[in-house]
């Protein structure tokens, strides 16, 4: 069977999908599984979807949609499995606004109920089922390195962590570095790394690129993680001076950043630590998190520094350097550049 679906939801950009695709009514349940699904209602609160190109587009009830099958552990938003079993004309979920799907066991009252959708059945290929894994990234060319990494980690989402990569990637490109761009962790959506790109980043890749809907659940993300990682270096033309790295979620969270942190190959990687913090309490407890997992935070950045409050407080008590990326980014992206390069490094572009 073949339909043109009304919207093509990101989750599914690197399949390069074309307008109208074809379908079986037989689905597999498992993670990556891409499947065209019909929406039941319409909402007024998280209406809206991303679609490949990155533009948001409001889903009306009937929308014939494409995403993928996948797991969100949201602290803010839906938490949703992939169902053991699936066929034609069950009713499931869209977990998050990148088109990733499957059953919502958990909600949040500030977004409403997940948005309920008909399975109509699995996007094929040659006649196979088309999943996530069919155009991943493999293993990076052999002898692959890691540029120095900036990482920007934090307790939770919306503590201000995309906005400090995009700043660091924007401050260090404008100082002469070529910046690369990474999301390690989180669930997909195109939005970050386009705004990755926008502030100036020569590449970008995420989990996403490794044919993952999201990274909850994982036992182990580290080896996802240096693979984008090695992958970032090979495709950028072994030119890239920095990598700043954003973890989507907390390092306390479902999504596997406290994996990667904790790989002691990873920590070698480890130029300099971004902590984005919400307030004291969390600058104060991802500090010491960090600590007692042999990272040292370099500067911390978010809510917790909008006045000199928190400045004086992280600065007196928690002895870590303190700046704030929306008001003061020049000198935000001079304290990272310092701890990350000592003012020695030359940028290769130089």
């Amino acid at each position: 069977m073949k339909v043109r679906p009304n919207k093509i939801m990101s989750v599914v950009t690197r399949l390069g999908l074309p307008a109208e695709v074809t379908y079986t009514r037989r689905v597999d349940a498992v993670s990556g599984q891409v499947l065209v699904v019909r929406a039941l209602e319409e909402k007024r609160v998280y209406d809206q979807v991303e679609l490949t190109t990155g533009r948001m587009a409001h889903v009306g009830r009937g929308d014939i949609l494409v995403g993928a099958l996948g797991r969100r552990d949201a602290l803010r938003g839906f938490v949703g499995r992939v169902p053991e079993s699936i066929k034609a004309g069950d009713t499931i979920h869209l977990l998050n606004l990148g088109g990733v799907l499957g059953e919502a066991v958990s909600e949040n009252r500030d977004v409403g109920h997940s948005l309920r959708v008909e399975v109509l059945g699995m996007v094929t290929r040659d006649g196979e089922g088309l999943n996530l894994e069919d155009a991943a990234l493999g293993e990076p060319p052999a002898g692959a390195r890691v540029p120095p990494l900036i990482v920007v980690s934090g307790p939770c989402m919306t503590s201000g962590k995309t906005v400090a990569a995009c700043e660091l990637i924007a401050g260090l490109s404008q100082r002469g570095y070529t910046v690369g761009g990474a999301k390690l962790t989180g669930v997909a959506a195109v939005r970050d790394p386009l705004n990755m790109e926008d502030h100036g980043a020569r590449k970008v890749l995420t989990f996403q690129d490794c044919g993952l809907p999201s990274t909850a659940g994982m036992d182990d993300v580290a080896p996802v993680a240096k693979r984008v990682l090695r992958w970032l270096e090979a495709e950028a033309g072994s030119d890239l001076d920095v990598v700043v790295a954003e973890m989507g979620d907390g390092i306390i969270g479902q999504y596997g950043v406290d994996t990667i942190l904790r790989d002691p190959e990873f920590k070698t990687f480890i130029h300099a630590h971004v902590l984005a913090a919400n307030d004291l309490v969390a600058a104060w407890g991802g500090v010491r998190w960090l600590q007692e997992n042999d990272l040292a935070v370099d500067v911390i950045v978010g809510p917790a520094t909008d006045n000199q409050v928190g400045m004086r407080y992280v600065q007196d008590e928690l002895g870590v350097g303190a700046s704030n990326a929306r008001t003061d980014a020049p000198g935000f992206v001079a304290l990272v550049e310092e701890a990350a390069f000592a003012r020695s490094a030359t940028p290769k572009s130089s």
